[in-house]
């Protein structure tokens, strides 16, 4: 549900009676629960700057206090520290958005060593290796290449208090990744015998939110990497859990199954210029992503403030020797598209010797025409 920028910083109850240390040992397992849960799905990782406490927070319905503690998730004995819990106003409101497509092509082996694995943990494993690209790609912002450490409000407008407008304020992330290894570079051929494959492609719709105290250009290329991994990561898992729930009667080898991958859907939150997003398959009505909304935040969801991101997502899977997951076309004529682009191609790679081809047969026939004079 969280986009790009956001992070779940703990935990939170509401009792009318205050906390024995039983209950207290409760609440910090779960804290260490949720946070190892969220780990278990990231195809990255945090930096040593981040603050690494995660946090409890009690209300007292009785005695109207809070009590605020937190933990250091890096250190799993670590002890409750109390902490101060301030109000400040106008926070949820300066928030900068981040918006990108990018546009994906991810080829996963699916190695018959690894065929114990689940679908899903195979293709988590391809994933890793294309996160690296997202990690070391170069992001224009505004279609700029700014240093890293430069302020990303740099030469924009300030009101007359001197603080810079960035309500509504939105920039546009392009990612660029490298195609070919620098000569610095060693790349290894490997031979893999493998039972199928995976193959994601299509345009997928990224948005992130961050801070407009002082944002820096490398916080923004930071949240922007963290939901395209996040998204992309999302979609497989939510796919494979519904193959897994309806599940279809087995294909033969030479078959493929497309499917359509969920679609991005984002809600805003009352009060905010942040909004949160879920995902919805093609055949989901808006009332029925309304309903979603309405179990995980306890708040009714307007079908008007729905936002649909305007994707082509499709999703093709097949069981041994070719499995396919793609976002181009959800059309039916979809699988023909390769194989149009396969021939296409075979013949741009073979021109050079179909001209040669037509050059000696015409060289034959005019001989042939002279030596029969």
């Amino acid at each position: 549900m969280l986009p790009g920028g956001l992070l779940v910083l703990g935990v939170f109850i509401i009792t009318a009676l205050e906390m024995g240390s039983e209950f207290q040992n409760t609440l910090r397992r779960l804290v260490f629960a949720v946070e190892k849960s969220v780990n278990k799905k990231r195809l990255w990782n945090f930096t040593e700057e981040e603050v690494s406490e995660r946090v409890i927070l009690h209300f007292c319905s009785s005695t109207k206090k809070i009590f605020c503690r937190t933990y250091d998730i890096h250190d799993p004995k670590s002890s409750a520290k109390p902490a101060d819990w301030k109000y400040q106003n106008g926070l949820s409101a300066s928030w900068l958005s981040l918006e990108c497509t990018v546009y994906i092509n991810i080829h996963v082996p699916l190695s018959t060593t690894s065929i114990s694995y689940t679908l899903e943990k195979n293709t988590k494993n391809g994933l890793a290796r294309w996160a690296k690209q997202i990690e070391n790609g170069i992001y224009l912002i505004n279609g700029q290449v700014k240093d890293e450490d430069c302020d990303l409000l740099e030469g924009q407008k300030k009101s007359s208090r001197g603080n810079t407008q960035a309500a509504n304020h939105s920039f546009d992330i392009r990612v660029l990744t490298q195609l070919l290894l620098n000569s610095d570079h060693r790349s290894t051929a490997m031979v893999q015998i493998c039972s199928g494959s995976v193959n994601l492609k299509g345009a997928v719709k990224c948005r992130a939110y961050i801070h407009s105290n002082k944002p820096k250009v490398k916080d923004a290329v930071q949240a922007m990497k963290r939901d395209i991994l996040n998204t992309v990561a999302d979609r497989c898992e939510i796919l494979f859990e519904d193959l897994l729930l309806n599940e279809i009667p087995e294909k033969k080898d030479s078959e493929k199954e497309f499917h359509i991958l969920p679609h991005r859907v984002f809600v805003p939150i009352p009060g905010s210029t942040v909004m949160l997003c879920d995902y919805k398959f093609g055949d989901e009505s808006a009332e029925e992503i309304r309903d979603h909304f309405l179990e995980m935040l306890d708040r009714m969801i307007q079908i008007e403030d729905l936002e649909i991101a305007e994707e082509i997502n499709t999703a093709c899977i097949s069981s041994s020797m070719d499995t396919e997951a793609s976002l181009d076309n959800p059309d039916d004529e979809q699988p023909k598209q390769p194989i149009k682009t396969t021939i296409v191609l075979k013949i741009q790679q073979n021109i050079g010797v179909i001209a040669a081809f037509a050059v000696a047969a015409l060289a034959a026939g005019i001989s042939f025409h002279c030596f029969s004079d």
